[in-house]
């Protein structure tokens, strides 16, 4: 008999999986809705949806492995990593949906979100103050205008599936949408910047390695406090608190 897996859950969401089926279970019924328009939409390998029955979406696993964990060791060769990187162009390069996802949010609404945040960080203790001040200078750089493009949202490592040097599947589209594609390219590679050049070289073209750069403290200072309230561990070695004390 086939055991029940709980892969995620939290009060917002759950993904269970049982043999080859994934069972994505969602309280917010417009975070499926993007995630199956825009696995309709994308021009790279994505899972098949099986059935769909609000609030739960089934879709059949994919093929291959993930090149790693964040806060764990990475894998693959550098070839597969570009491979990764590739994947991600074509995604880019495509035409966006139609509207924005997590990673085109405004300007103005991210700096607000963004100095709020770190005042809660601080203020509570929950980081030391110059860790945050000095975060909150580098993420600076990603506060600026950028060109819409077709953006996964939150391309996690443990979100892109490779056999060999081939992308197989890209899993977890509910904050696809218009956005900055350096936000994709930052998150992919967020604790492991080893790797960093072997993605950029297989998507082909030159990026501004401040943004890049600034998209990792931002993201972590974003999210420290909500990963801890939802059973995560940002202080777990490698994790985002590494990430944002390596510019101290």
């Amino acid at each position: 008999m086939e055991e029940v897996e709980v892969v995620v859950a939290h009060s917002e969401r759950a993904t269970l999986r049982v043999g080859d089926v994934f069972l994505k279970v969602d309280a917010d019924q417009a975070r499926i809705d993007v995630e199956v328009e825009a696995m309709s939409l994308a021009p790279v390998p994505t899972p098949k949806v099986l059935w769909r029955k609000p609030p739960v979406l089934a879709i059949a696993a994919v093929p291959g492995a993930t090149l790693g964990r964040l806060g764990g060791p990475s894998t693959g060769s550098p070839a597969a990593w570009a491979a990764a990187g590739a994947a991600i162009r074509t995604l880019h390069d495509a035409p966006p949906p139609p509207r924005p996802g997590r990673a085109g949010r405004s300007i103005a609404a991210l700096t607000e979100e963004l100095d709020r945040e770190c005042e809660l960080l601080a203020g509570n203790g929950v980081l030391p103050a110059g860790l945050v001040t000095r975060n909150r200078q580098v993420a600076d750089a990603a506060l600026r205008p950028w060109t819409p493009a077709f953006t996964h949202g939150d391309l996690q490592i443990a979100h892109v599936f490779l056999d060999g040097g081939e992308v197989t599947g890209i899993i977890d589209w509910s904050e696809a949408g218009q956005g900055d594609a350096l936000y994709d390219l930052a998150t992919f590679t967020l604790g492991h910047e080893e790797h960093l050049g072997d993605v950029i070289d297989g998507y082909g073209t030159a990026v501004d390695l401040d943004v890049i750069h600034a998209w990792w403290s931002l993201r972590s200072l974003l999210v420290v406090r909500w990963l801890a309230e939802h059973g995560f561990d940002p202080f777990a070695p490698g994790c985002e608190v590494d990430v944002l004390r390596s510019w101290m």
